[in-house]
């Protein structure tokens, strides 16, 4: 019974492995005739488009342009749509005005269905490719312009060469920042020079104003001794003492004692 048992889950686990697997192939499948029919209109279109149309496209809003493709059967998103109108702007100026284009060829990728041709411009071929969804949605177009081995090395020596040319020039500009470094200490040196003349300024102004305070301090001294001798003439005067009693007197110095014991 339990061989059995397990004989039956193991044949019920491989239906369920067969019928997940035929169901991602049925999602995996995609509608070729819509996906060719939208190719078709978004080439024609993008080449008939002139700058009036692509300024109104880009001005509109995104629930009116979602609104647009829907009613007109477009299978895009306004985003996706946008881009591809920058391609393909983007195409002309590179390669010059659409002439044609050759057969589709499809492919599955993880991204999704990947429709690509080749296509004739003026100037030079391109390569272009839509990405569908499962629903059969475009999801972006690009156009891949093709270029030659020579045009390819011409444009990556140019490269080489602005690259070199950009460092070269941040070198030279650094080596001559570097070079201004040694007036540094010599503009160091002329400022320590001016600074000292200013001492010599100092040292004239003290040296006039010295006379100045001396002469001020004379004439304080002259003050203060007349005041102490009409002071003590006053006090001979309350006394009754004359100057040919007492034989006169004369202040001729006054000295300042280092403490004054009267205070004490």
């Amino acid at each position: 019974m339990r061989k059995k048992n397990s004989l039956l889950l193991c044949a019920v686990a491989v239906m369920l492995c067969f019928t997940a697997c035929k169901s991602s192939e049925e999602a995996a499948e995609y509608n070729t005739a819509a996906i060719d029919q939208t190719t078709e209109f978004m080439i024609n279109y993008c080449a008939n488009a002139d700058e009036t149309m692509l300024k109104q496209w880009r001005s509109m809003r995104e629930f009116s342009m979602e609104l647009q493709l829907t009613q007109a059967g477009v299978p895009a998103t306004p985003e996706s749509f946008l881009g591809a109108l920058d391609a393909w702007e983007a195409a002309v100026e590179e390669c010059g005005a659409y002439v044609s284009h050759g057969d589709f060829t499809s492919e599955e990728t993880n991204e999704g269905l990947k429709v690509s041709a080749s296509a004739q411009f003026e100037d030079r071929d391109a390569t272009i490719s839509f990405v569908f969804d499962d629903k059969s949605y475009m999801e972006s177009m690009t156009v891949d312009a093709e270029y030659s081995m020579g045009e390819i090395l011409e444009k990556a020596g140019l490269n080489t060469v602005l690259g070199m040319g950009t460092v070269f020039t941040v070198l030279i500009f650094i080596s001559f920042l570097i070079s201004l470094f040694k007036f540094i200490p010599a503009l160091l040196g002329a400022k320590k020079k001016e600074e000292p003349s200013v001492a010599p300024v100092q040292s004239a102004a003290a040296q006039t104003s010295a006379p100045a305070v001396s002469e001020a301090a004379k004439e304080d001294d002259t003050e203060l001794i007349a005041v102490i001798a009409a002071a003590i003439a006053a006090a001979r005067e309350e006394a009754g003492m004359d100057e040919a009693a007492a034989g006169g007197f004369y202040v001729r110095s006054i000295r300042r004692r280092p403490s004054n014991k009267w205070n004490s």
